[in-house]
């Protein structure tokens, strides 16, 4: 799509309102979404003369006025939230409305993960990191794969501690990857690292990579580690594991600990486990978790840490997968 292209919906999707808009959002890819909201964002006002000429094109209606939405700002943030989640468009956002340049890291997006590795692995790993927590998870840790296990365990506790990047910061990756970032100083700095995203990116690290890279943060940062080992995999995550790792892990659990640890869980994991439990199993389950009185939060969350080590531990031992998946996953 050439610039016109991009202005000329940016138009037609203001006009048609942020319920529709979104609904569109949700079709297109992060570059069109990313360069459509760029464009939205900077659309202050629209002569008539434009709305027209993209109604025509478009054969649709739109409002009389020049200045469709008062607040472009805060009509893209609803927009995106609504059609990304909040998570997503949080990131999203960040780079739109400061204004930054992300025509590199677009294009990374759209290369293998070799050609990416040997484009920066000769970079500092602090720009490495920086790269990365701009990427989608998988494809971040399909780049640090092809690193040697020093530098990719450098990256993560990088990308760890990462509490955002500076406009300093957004220039020097500028220069490092044909303006990557580019931005002046009255940017704020985006909302991007810390170790939930190194958590997920190393969620989609197969065989015994993400241990190897949570033991090399823990010789120098022990609590990091431990807090990056924490948000790799929730309770509530247990939602992603096939039917047979379900039933690994109900072999290995108590009845009682699995009854306290199911009172604030999602309704859809509780279905999920009740079908992977005989009939009589289920039933059982059911009534004692109708019977069962208020439980106290620290309690409930003890009994599903204590679940999680069982699942971590299962995982080691190669009977389950939480992760990504690695070379040796079953299908």
């Amino acid at each position: 799509m050439d610039d016109e292209g991009v202005v000329n919906s940016a138009v037609l999707l203001m006009a048609l309102g942020e319920d529709t808009a979104s609904e569109v959002f949700k079709h297109l890819g992060p570059k069109e979404v990313q360069r459509i909201g760029e464009a939205m964002a900077k659309l202050k006002t629209t002569t008539r003369e434009k709305v027209d000429e993209v109604l025509e094109k478009f054969e649709s209606e739109a409002g009389r006025n020049g200045s469709l939405v008062e607040d472009t700002d805060q009509y893209v943030r609803n927009v995106l939230v609504r059609a990304l989640g909040e998570d997503k468009a949080g990131m999203l956002l960040d780079r739109i409305l400061q204004g930054g340049d992300v025509s590199g890291i677009e294009s990374l997006k759209w290369m293998d993960a070799v050609s990416v590795s040997e484009l920066i692995r000769n970079e500092h790993p602090q720009i490495i990191a920086s790269i990365l927590v701009h990427l989608e998870r998988d494809q971040s840790c399909d780049i640090l794969m092809q690193f040697p296990e020093r530098l990719r365990a450098d990256v993560v506790l990088r990308i760890a501690t990462l509490d955002g990047i500076q406009p300093n910061a957004l220039r020097e990756l500028n220069d490092v990857l044909a303006k990557v970032l580019a931005g002046g100083d009255r940017i704020k700095k985006a909302k991007l690292g810390g170790s939930k995203t190194a958590a997920e990116i190393l969620n989609f690290m197969g065989g015994n990579q993400d241990a190897a890279v949570i033991e090399t943060i823990r010789e120098s940062d022990p609590d990091l580690a431990q807090k990056i080992l924490d948000q790799m995999f929730t309770f509530d995550d247990l939602l992603k594991l096939d039917d047979r790792g379900i039933q690994a892990v109900l072999r290995e659990v108590q009845t009682d600990q699995l009854v306290i640890a199911l009172k604030s869980a999602d309704p859809d994991l509780r279905e999920k486990i009740l079908r992977n439990m005989s009939q009589r199993a289920a039933e059982g389950l059911r009534e004692d978790l109708e019977s069962r009185g208020p439980v106290k939060v620290s309690e409930v969350e003890a009994q599903q840490k204590e679940i999680l080590k069982t699942v971590r531990r299962l995982a080691e031992e190669g009977q389950i997968s939480i992760g990504g998946g690695g070379e040796d996953a079953f299908v």
